[in-house]
């Protein structure tokens, strides 16, 4: 025996149509509270899994980073070697340590621009819109 659609839904919610208007507010409130608690703890356990795994990638990254420097001083040790082989080994260090002091220089000055470039650390489209919204608002009164 096929039941129809509508006749499922009477039954289902026919019990509505006796509630009074406060009672269907404080039920819908209630639904909307659960609602947004069970969002906000998806959102919690997804940002979760993805902290995990962002975590993981910066460990990784952490291990890159040391196995670089270590791959920066062993070519700073055989530059200094073979420059030891046409100067003195103190002015072949000598030689190398100011190459890396010019290359840090570089790589500071150009941070040092591109941070200014970056300008207040405050997102400025965002502030001006609020700002925006909150006059909109005021002058609806």
């Amino acid at each position: 025996m096929a039941v129809s659609a509508r006749s499922t839904a009477n039954g289902q919610y026919g019990h509505l149509r006796d509630l009074g208007t406060g009672e269907l507010v404080r039920q819908l409130s209630n639904q909307v509270s659960t609602l947004v608690r069970q969002e906000v703890e998806l959102a919690k356990a997804e940002a979760a899994e993805k902290g995990r795994k962002a975590g993981l990638g910066a460990g990784m990254f952490g291990g890159a980073a040391v196995a670089g420097m270590l791959t920066l001083g062993s070519l700073t040790a055989f530059l200094i070697l073979v420059l030891a082989l046409a100067i003195p080994a103190w002015a072949s260090a000598l030689l190398v340590t100011a190459l890396w002091a010019a290359v840090a220089g570089v790589l500071a000055l150009q941070g040092r621009n591109k941070w200014r470039e970056m300008g207040k650390p405050i997102p400025e489209k965002t502030v001006e819109t609020v700002k925006e919204d909150v006059q909109w608002l005021k002058n609806r009164r």
